[in-house]
């Protein structure tokens, strides 16, 4: 006879879950305590673990207390104040009560029938998204298209590609591939490498992918895109979508979609429009204007997960023809036909994803959006704004630093100035990993037209303005330490040339006086010499008339 399984009861369950609420709740009320990024060396968190898995259960109470102990140390903190790295990652209480809903439940919504809930109010969350982004109406699940919650804006990019493929392909791709050196994908240079990852998952390869060329802004230039397209299209290619961003990852460039929208439709070419970042700022009205033009994008994705007080993942995707979609991902074995999928008259969101199976996400963004509502979710989209745009405001009036892209959102790139004897890239990375290790503030970097810039992207819910001026003063005094370091430096170089130049003088005066000295004893050496010479070559003398002749003797014989 088999041993009982150690089930949770319900009773456990509710005792413990109780137990991990209050430590979440701890955790959030004592999160800026912790340095945001974490202190460990590689293979800390491993060594803290026991080499094998438990041969007999352990008490709920141990994974606290480990929790405490191994995890935490290991974690860098998205959720604390301070973190200013990357995008935000936000989340909520309204969210993470969501999720444990949808944990809870346990949903496996891979079609309708599966969960009508699932599917249904995922549709139907996502039209009220679209509403409040301001979204086309043939991105609404009422017209031709409609929304899906993906795990990602990378997966999303995919799913816009094959769906792209599909359409220009007239459906041939789904039965034999791409053929090589056919399809051409345009994207600018400041374009998230997910969507050349994309494209090399899609098996079209690199070569396939067009970079097209930037302005000042960072964001695509419409007349250069055509000039590749017109291009491309003479020598046989197709091209099949465009990627255009709202919202560059590096400095929250902005593509102009209007322009590249009209291009799209002159050539056929897909007008995928990634906004991952950006574009759930369009709840605020007044921010919708940096993405006029959207009305020509044939898909939309934005992340929920990022500045939308919902966890991750929560990636809003949208496609204003659904068949397009459906009819590069729809596949359908046996074991999942159903009365409802026959008739056509439901919605199975396998077929809007990559995957096969999918969890309940709808629910924590339902929770989210109910709590918040519209109001709440402007507002904070407009806070995380305002406080970027006061911190550029102070940058700009600082003769410390520059600002280094325009800022329409909640990133401001910062670039400090250094001296001209300075390596100012090597300077500011020195300054941030200052910064980062000091354990306040966590900020990442990027390059802008080949220079390091600093990267200070605001939107956690935990963070106010006292937190960005923590932030600033944190960053003025790194780089006036740095700076004096560097003048400390610059003096201690100046007095070392100086010593070198004065030991090289007085080198060069013994040196020369050594020489002198030589000369002049030579020249001493060579008179002794010619004297020495003139008094051994000089003849005899003959003596003097005064003096005595010696008498000569008588000759005797």
């Amino acid at each position: 006879m088999s041993e009982p399984v150690p089930h949770m009861t319900p009773e456990q369950f509710r005792q413990h879950g109780h137990e991990v609420v209050d430590w979440i709740a701890d955790y959030w009320s004592r999160i800026e305590s912790f340095p945001v990024r974490s202190r460990v060396s590689p293979g800390d968190v491993r060594a803290a673990l026991p080499p094998s898995a438990p041969e007999q259960g352990e008490p709920f109470s141990a994974v606290l207390a480990d929790l405490d102990r191994v995890v935490l140390p290991g974690v860098t903190h998205w959720q604390h104040p301070g973190f200013l790295a990357y995008f935000p990652a936000n989340t909520s209480g309204p969210s993470v009560l969501g999720d444990l809903l949808s944990a809870g439940l346990g949903v496996q919504g891979m079609s309708w029938v599966t969960s009508p809930a699932a599917t249904e109010l995922e549709q139907h969350v996502m039209d009220w998204l679209a509403e409040l982004l301001g979204l086309p109406a043939s991105f609404r699940s009422t017209g031709t298209g409609g929304g899906v919650v993906q795990d990602s804006s990378s997966g999303a990019n995919l799913v816009a590609l094959l769906a792209a493929l599909h359409r220009a392909s007239g459906g041939a791709t789904v039965r034999h591939g791409v053929l090589p050196d056919e399809y051409t994908v345009y994207v600018s240079s400041e374009t998230h490498s997910s969507m050349e990852k994309a494209v090399r998952i899609a098996g079209l390869g690199t070569d396939a992918v067009r970079i097209v060329e930037v302005d000042g802004d960072l964001a695509m230039r419409p007349a250069a895109l055509a000039a590749r397209l017109e291009r491309d299209t003479a020598r046989g290619y197709r091209p099949v979508l465009v990627c255009a961003t709202v919202g560059t990852t590096s400095t929250t460039a902005i593509d102009p979609l209007a322009e590249i929208g009209a291009i799209c439709r002159r050539y056929g070419a897909w007008l995928h429009v990634d906004a991952a970042y950006a574009g759930v700022s369009a709840v605020a009205p007044e921010l919708r204007a940096l993405q006029a033009g959207v009305e020509e994008a044939d898909s939309y994705t934005t992340d929920a997960h990022k500045w939308l007080l919902t966890g991750f993942d929560a990636t809003l995707f949208w496609v204003a023809d659904r068949a397009a979609l459906t009819g590069a991902l729809a596949i359908l074995p046996e074991y999942l036909r159903n009365a409802a999928t026959d008739a056509g008259t439901v919605v199975d969101y396998r077929d809007w994803q990559v995957e096969l199976g999918r969890r309940f996400r709808a629910l924590k963004l339902w929770a989210v959006v109910r709590w918040y509502g519209a109001e709440g979710l402007r507002a904070h989209a407009r806070s995380g704004v305002a406080l970027a745009q006061e911190l550029a405001g102070w940058a700009d009036a600082d003769d410390r630093f520059d600002v280094a892209t325009p800022h329409p959102l909640s990133l401001v790139c910062l670039r400090p100035r250094w001296p001209a004897d300075v390596d100012a890239d090597v300077a500011t990375m020195t300054l941030l990993e200052r910064l980062n290790d000091g354990g306040e503030v966590y900020l990442t970097h990027t390059a802008v037209r080949g220079s390091v810039v600093l990267r200070v992207a605001i939107g956690a819910p935990t963070t106010t303005r006292a937190h960005v001026e923590r932030a600033w003063a944190l960053l003025c005094e790194g780089h006036d330490w740095l700076a004096a370091d560097f003048a400390e430096q610059a003096a201690e170089r100046a007095r070392a040339e100086a010593e070198r130049k004065e030991a090289e003088r007085r080198a060069a005066e013994e040196e020369a006086a050594r020489r002198r000295a030589e000369e002049r004893a030579a020249e001493q050496a060579a008179e002794q010499a010619a004297a020495q010479q003139v008094a051994e070559e000089a003849p005899e003398e003959a003596p003097a008339d005064d003096e005595p002749v010696a008498a000569t003797p008588p000759v005797t014989g």
